[in-house]
């Protein structure tokens, strides 16, 4: 069984005054291996001082989105080096508010992971489908046609973490249900057995899409669900705690 990540993303959310969100979840996890590894991917300009405020605690910081080019002419991209210089460890490429508001392709999407990869940050991958393509019954094939070219020029050496997120159930308040996720999750699992063999195994497969305290319990038993990708509920500690508990009884 693969160790649970638990990931906060708080989008374009966060002020100073929020980072003692960031103390309170640091004050209330553990380090033990045995329990879930934690993480939250705050924005660019949190990103030193949450590192800073999570210094010493088995709190991971994270980035949101980076560029695929290291440096350049490419006002106000930041690149995944300089994710790492402030304190980083893990970065979110291909959100679908990335893909649908900034047009990331494919294509970019596996570019900005190489280059996370190659700055020593662990990209988080996200896959997802549309309400029309999961109307029309095409789920699998998008995922499919997603991870192929997200994931294009991957070694199998490379440490990834993989999110999915079915555009109908972020923010909406809608939830997929414990089978429509298994049957995503498995297909997610078979796709990176078969490209990269034992470590496809070992990868992590996130869920995100409304994941809350309420369904938590339901979702993260579900089989190849090894954490979530947590939007609104991380951004109160109580809430991403209570996921986080959810998730340590089920480590055991």
């Amino acid at each position: 069984m693969n160790r649970k990540l638990i990931a906060g993303n708080w989008k374009m959310n966060g002020l100073r005054a929020d980072l003692q969100t960031v103390r309170d979840v640091c004050a209330a996890i553990k380090g033990e291996k045995t329990a879930p590894e934690t993480l939250l991917c705050v924005p660019a300009t949190l990103l030193v001082a949450a590192s800073a405020t999570a210094d010493g605690s088995a709190l991971r910081i994270g980035g949101q989105t980076c560029h695929s080019r290291q440096s350049g002419a490419f006002t106000g991209d930041v690149s995944a080096q300089m994710l790492q210089d402030a304190g980083a460890s893990y970065v979110i490429a291909g959100h679908s508010e990335r893909r649908t508001f900034h047009g990331e392709t494919d294509e970019i999407v596996a570019a900005q992971a190489a280059s996370a990869i190659a700055s020593g940050l662990v990209p988080i991958i996200c896959v997802g489908e549309t309400p029309g393509e999961r109307t029309s019954g095409e789920t699998l094939q998008v995922i499919e046609r997603q991870l192929t070219g997200s994931l294009a020029g991957l070694e199998a050496a490379s440490a990834f973490v993989i999110a999915y997120e079915p555009l109908w159930a972020i923010g909406t308040g809608k939830v997929a249900t414990p089978e429509q996720i298994a049957e995503v999750h498995d297909h997610v699992r078979g796709f990176l057995a078969n490209r990269f063999g034992a470590a496809g195994n070992a990868a992590r497969i996130l869920y995100g899409g409304s994941l809350n305290p309420g369904n938590a319990a339901e979702i993260l038993a579900i089989s190849n669900v090894d954490g979530g990708l947590i939007g609104g509920a991380s951004l109160k500690a109580a809430d991403f705690l209570a996921i986080y508990t959810t998730a340590c009884a089920l480590e055991g």
